[in-house]
């Protein structure tokens, strides 16, 4: 499912002595298949982009389109419900959101209220209880018996019980540890390429985006800041750090070891493996004394 935004503005209660403009001509594609990291500081507009993806916000200027459904500002909007069931959004601290007796009735309440019938939705919870690292065995027990690392699992399962076409990750490890921060993005991007999403990922994290993230998207101030690969992105931090923006400690590493050492290495490294095999082929080449 492709997903453009057209020259989108967005106005919170327009029309009224407290209107702010939160997006101002708003304009990228994103092709079926991608993983987009948006980024940018709070308040840059990245968290109304999210909610337009699934029409929770309607443009006030501008279009989206969304697969075969096309929003238009001002204008009735029909067939809503259906990009709901097909862009599922994964909120920060989705564990608060559950809220039925079993895991199982938790996981099958979003696609029985899309019509899928008991059977099949609990067909589906049998299967996504596996792709988010948990066992058959949890689907009777109490959600709230869980660790919270778990009932964030089990919140992403009812998600994908919903089987979106695309899925849209609002800071998903807001409040994880480490291993758990890595082990929920490991599992999405595992997610993305088995089930062939898209994936669009909102978050504060450098190191995430770098990491998983096909293309980027900068978001300042309401506006697309810049787009690219993570490549093009972070070539020239000194941008983003103007913006207040961290970038990630690989980047920061790579470009004091090429000022200390006076050298080039062979391409921009996004992870710490690229970086040590890069360094690595730096020094057989030999480092200028």
């Amino acid at each position: 499912m492709d997903i453009s935004l057209q020259q989108v503005e967005y106005r919170y209660q327009a029309n009224t002595p407290f209107e702010r403009l939160a997006l101002k001509n708003v304009s990228f594609d994103i092709p079926e298949g991608t993983y987009l990291a948006i980024i940018g500081h709070t308040g840059s507009g990245k968290s109304t982009v999210l909610q337009h993806l699934n029409a929770l916000l309607k443009p006030t200027k501008g279009k989206m389109i969304i697969g075969d459904t096309e929003i238009t500002a001002g204008q009735k909007q029909k067939h809503l419900k259906k990009v709901r069931q097909k862009v599922g959004i994964v909120f920060q601290f989705p564990e608060h959101q559950l809220f039925e007796e079993t895991i199982e009735k938790d996981i099958c309440f979003g696609p029985m209220n899309f019509g899928v019938s008991e059977e099949e939705a609990k067909r589906r919870a049998k299967e996504v209880i596996k792709q988010v690292g948990l066992s058959e065995d949890y689907l009777q027990k109490s959600p709230f018996d869980l660790s919270g690392g778990q009932m964030r699992r089990v919140a992403i399962a009812g998600v994908l019980a919903m089987e979106p076409d695309v899925i849209v990750l609002d800071e998903p490890t807001a409040g994880l540890d480490p291993r758990g921060r890595k082990e929920i993005m490991n599992m999405f991007y595992s997610l993305h390429k088995e089930k062939k999403l898209s994936t669009i990922l909102v978050t504060h994290s450098m190191e995430d985006a770098a990491r998983y993230a096909d293309q980027i998207i900068v978001m300042h101030k309401g506006e697309v800041y810049k787009k690219g690969t993570p490549e093009e992105i972070f070539a020239s931090p000194e941008g983003l750090i103007e913006l207040g923006l961290d970038v990630p400690e690989v980047i920061r590493f790579q470009k004091s070891f090429e000022e200390t050492c006076k050298v080039k290495l062979d391409r921009i490294c996004l992870t710490t493996e690229q970086l040590a095999e890069s360094v690595a082929a730096s020094m057989k080449r030999g480092v200028p004394k």
